[in-house]
């Protein structure tokens, strides 16, 4: 009869126990969840735009990068460059085109210059050669202009990307003077000044 009684209660206090539990749901925290941001690489961002902006309208990426006297000297560089191969590519479409109505008129002539040539009295294997050199020339020119205007992408880039690079107080050099074993040939030890650089992380 005890042992009935006994095992009753056990049965009604595990059975109101179990009821009294109830589903624990966990809040997120608030101050957690808003303290961590995701991680944004603002140097690829910027040199994105960067890239962009020059390649729009060449050197407007050094410019909105941050405008300082050594941007503005690569600006410079950039529009004198591509100054000097326009001017030289007209001079040399000019020389092209002198070449090509000498030969012109000299297979239309029966082999007789124009009146008034400066190459009257060259032959026609050379103004061949003259003419195909200033055709080199132009579509050298041509290729330079693809490769300054890549190149002017390409730094504007490389400029944004290492404008927001910090290193900080992580890396530090010291350069101290030092002296150093020059020989140590059959146990002569002669020492030569030096500099001994360390590099610490």
């Amino acid at each position: 009869m005890y042992k009935v009684l006994l095992l009753s209660v056990c049965l009604f206090f595990t059975f109101a126990n179990a009821r009294a539990q109830e589903k624990v749901t966990m809040k997120k925290d608030s101050v957690a969840t808003d303290s961590v941001k995701p991680y944004v690489n603002q140097g690829k961002i910027a040199g994105r735009r960067a890239m962009i902006r020059s390649a729009m309208l060449p050197g407007l990426g050094q410019i909105r990068n941050g405008f300082n006297l050594y941007r503005g000297l690569k600006v410079a560089g950039i529009y004198t460059g591509a100054a000097f191969l326009t001017i030289s590519y007209i001079d040399n479409s000019k020389q092209y085109d002198i070449f090509v109505h000498e030969l012109e008129y000299r297979t239309q002539n029966g082999g007789a210059s124009p009146p008034g040539s400066l190459y009257a009295n060259s032959p026609v294997d050379r103004l061949i050669s003259a003419k195909d050199i200033y055709r080199r020339n132009k579509q050298v020119i041509i290729f330079s202009y693809a490769g300054l205007y890549l190149l002017n992408i390409i730094e504007a880039y490389i400029d944004a990307r290492l404008a927001n690079f910090d290193v900080g107080d992580v890396t530090r050099i010291k350069i101290r003077p030092d002296l150093m074993n020059a020989n140590q040939m059959y146990g002569y030890h002669s020492i030569a000044p030096g500099m001994k650089i360390a590099i610490t992380f």
